[in-house]
Formats: structure tokens, sequence, C-alpha cells
């Protein structure tokens, strides 16, 4: 299969570090030019140069914003006018008992993995519906279908994600813009190594303290370990690509065996 995006430009938001700097790479593999988004501009150039270390030939463009403000997404607009492929990967976790969770907090997860992804959409789709070609495709989680006891704010915001994308799919119908999510399993991370030591013995060693993790608070997994970013980018490649253009108002899952169903 030939998953050629030559010509086409693409955003990924939070693309700075982990699955979003691994969709950057594969999709600047394809052939995309990238917009490569963090909030830091010192951290987003040393990740730019990384970037351009692992894919020689890649085309990255970075963009400094903070795309949990619309101060932040406007800057991505006027940086990057006009994309064919845009990736809603920017969100935020972290462990916190359900009745601890303040007001402030709920409100920073929706304003951080929600609405800054619905900012954009409503920013970037009108020119995808206007051109007859475009991608969007929001980062969700298993955490969407089983939600975790230990980070419920991020399983609603997850949850939001999949009615979200469905919703702009149908925004999209018949104009030849596609709208998916994809439903990712537990992924190792760097951030997600740091959760993990939250919450099983820091003194373990990695390989020892995932395979604590899996089978005390993941044991639905069927892969039984972490997913790598790259299998998570290589699903994001297919999809932002002509060979998907059946594939719209779909949650797509690349969850290791994880989810039993995409209903709850």
């Amino acid at each position: 299969m030939n998953l050629d995006l030559t010509g086409r430009a693409a955003l990924v938001t939070g693309s700075s570090q982990g699955i979003g700097a691994a969709i950057a790479a594969g999709l600047a593999r394809a052939g995309a030019r990238v917009g490569v988004n963090g909030h830091r501009a010192d951290r987003l150039d040393k990740s730019v140069d990384e970037l351009r270390r692992q894919v020689p030939d890649g085309d990255f463009v970075p963009v400094a914003a903070d795309l949990g403000t619309e101060e932040g997404a406007a800057v991505a607009v006027d940086a990057l006018p006009d994309v064919d492929i845009r990736v809603n990967n920017l969100g935020i976790f972290g462990p916190r008992p359900a009745l601890e969770i303040s007001n402030d907090e709920w409100r920073r997860y929706f304003e951080i993995n929600v609405l800054a992804g619905v900012r954009l959409t409503r920013a970037y789709l009108p020119r995808m519906r206007d051109r007859g070609w475009g991608r969007i495709l929001y980062i969700a989680s298993d955490s969407a279908v089983v939600v975790p006891a230990e980070m419920i704010h991020y399983g609603m915001s997850k949850t939001a994600l999949l009615a979200v994308s469905r919703g702009f799919a149908k925004e999209a119908a018949g104009s030849g813009g596609i709208v998916n999510s994809v439903i990712a399993g537990p992924t190792h991370t760097e951030g997600v190594e740091d959760f993990v030591h939250e919450l099983v013995d820091r003194d373990l060693p990695w390989d020892d303290a995932q395979r604590v993790f899996m089978r005390d608070h993941r044991p639905q997994s069927l892969l039984q370990r972490l997913i790598e970013p790259e299998e998570i980018a290589n699903l994001v490649v297919y999809l932002s690509s002509e060979q998907a253009s059946a594939t719209t108002g779909g949650a797509v899952r690349v969850d290791g065996g994880y989810v039993d169903s995409i209903l709850p």
C-alpha cells in the first residue's frame, strides 16, 4: 500500500514528544509538510531537530503556541492557515481521586483535551470542505469507554472527543472532508512512565513496573504490554491518506485489544 502524502500539509497538536512526535515523523515520511506544535519554543526547537534527525528529508514547521487558549489557536492558524490534515493529539492526564477533582481541574481538562481541538476544527474544516479534501483526526483513548477510576476527568474528556468527531463528520458529510477518532490504548511514552511509577513501586525496573501496571491496572489488555507510539502513528498515517477515503465518522481502535466494544 502506497501511503503517499506528497503535497499535503498537516498540523499535529501536542507533537513535541510522545505519540504526537511519532505521528509527525510518520506523516513526514509519507511526504507531508508537518506543523509540529508545542507551547515552549525552546523545547519545540529541540523536538524539531530530533524529528529532522529521524526523517532527514522531512519538512517540519515549528508552531509554538499554547493551544489550550484562544490566543494560541489564532497563532497556530496564522502560522499554518491552510492544512489538509489536522491531528488533534494535544492532551493532559494524571491520576486524582474522583471526589478530589476540583471545578477548576474539570474545566482545565475540558479546555485542553476537548475545546482546543474544537477550535481548530472550526478554523480548518470549512476550508477542507470547500476544497473537497481533508482529514481531521482526534486521538481519543480506551479511557473514553473504559473510564479509569483514578482519572475520570480524563475519561470524560476522551468520551467527549468521540461525540465531537462524530458530530463534525456529519457536518462534513458529502464534502470529501472526513473526520475520525482513534481509540488508543495504554501507550509507552515518557509521561506514561511517570504515571506508571505513581501507581506502582518506583524502585522497580521499567520492564517489571510495566508488567505490574498492566496486570493490576489494565488487565483487560489482550496485548499485555504498553503500545509503542509508532504503532499508533501507523494507523494515523493510513487514516490521513487517500486510501482511507471511505472511513469517516468512525472510532478506529489501536488499543491492543483493550476494549471489548466501542459501546460503554
